[in-house]
């Protein structure tokens, strides 16, 4: 009888422990937005750049990054930042919103949506 409860505390604890273990962010939910506490992290840069690069070439302007406002990232089947960011086209200055979606084990970056943000 001791035994079997023994094994029963045993599979119970190995059952609770991914729950207890878990950060604050693994109990938000699976895919949820997350801010992006350092926005000047090169990592962030690299794809800030790139998001401009890419509306560069879709848009045919010479953008260039000013700086990356807000940015929020997704866990998903690798990682979706959505940032707004500052650029300048010439003189004129300009915000967008992007989405791009990164599998960094890939070397994999694609610029997903991006639109015009309210001024900021």
């Amino acid at each position: 009888m001791r035994s079997n409860f023994h094994f029963l505390s045993l599979f119970i604890a190995l059952l609770l422990l991914p729950l207890i273990c878990a950060g604050p962010s693994a109990r938000l939910g699976v895919g949820g937005w997350q801010p992006i506490k350092d926005l000047n992290d090169s990592h962030v840069k690299g794809i800030a750049e790139f998001a401009v690069s890419e509306i560069s070439k879709q848009s045919e302007t010479n953008l260039k990054l000013d700086s990356i406002v807000k940015g929020e990232q997704q866990v998903v089947s690798g990682v979706n930042y959505r940032l707004i960011l500052a650029v300048k086209d010439g003189v004129q200055s300009k915000s967008y919103e992007v989405t791009v979606w990164e599998k960094a084990w890939e070397n994999f970056r694609k610029l997903i949506s991006f639109k015009h943000a309210i001024a900021i």
